[in-house]
């Protein structure tokens, strides 16, 4: 017995799936990086100098992290044409600093393979995400194509 059932995924919550999914990946990747502290396995060493230096890119790293949970929050409350743009403008400015992360990760030894691949899905989706923002921005009062799915 076959039955139909027909579901619009809006833009808004493509974007916020596809945020989530890549802050979870984001998490998976630094946890990753961690694991090796807590089997007293030697990691690389940090170029960081002194405290200040290590304040300030864990400073970095919260600001990396916490942009996109404030995109999450806008992006489902907010549907102007301002913030489209706005908005698809840091989902590129994302996908352009995971590329250099991902290159530094290939560059800088000790090469974990396992790191490389996350970083390369990351990327993936942040393609993704840069293309259902795109569309959003390019969408006129929300006539967006309708999909369907087939149950």
């Amino acid at each position: 017995m076959r039955v139909k059932n027909s579901m619009v995924i809006k833009y808004q919550e493509k974007i916020v799936i596809l945020w989530i999914v890549f802050l979870l990946g984001l998490l998976f990747h630094t946890q990753l990086g961690l694991m090796p502290l807590f089997h007293d396995l030697s990691v690389a060493e940090s170029h960081a100098k002194s405290m200040a230096e290590i304040a300030l890119i864990m400073w970095l790293m919260l600001g990396f992290f916490v942009l996109p949970m404030f995109a999450i929050i806008a992006t489902a409350f907010i549907d102007v044409r301002r913030y489209r743009s706005i908005h698809f403008g840091l989902t590129v400015l994302y996908t352009v600093l995971n590329f250099f992360h991902l290159l530094a990760d290939v560059i800088v030894p000790p090469i974990a393979w396992y790191q490389i691949m996350l970083m390369v899905i990351l990327f993936i989706i942040g393609l993704l995400l840069n293309f259902v923002s795109f569309q959003w921005m390019k969408d006129r009062n929300g006539k967006q194509p309708r999909e369907q799915v087939t149950f």
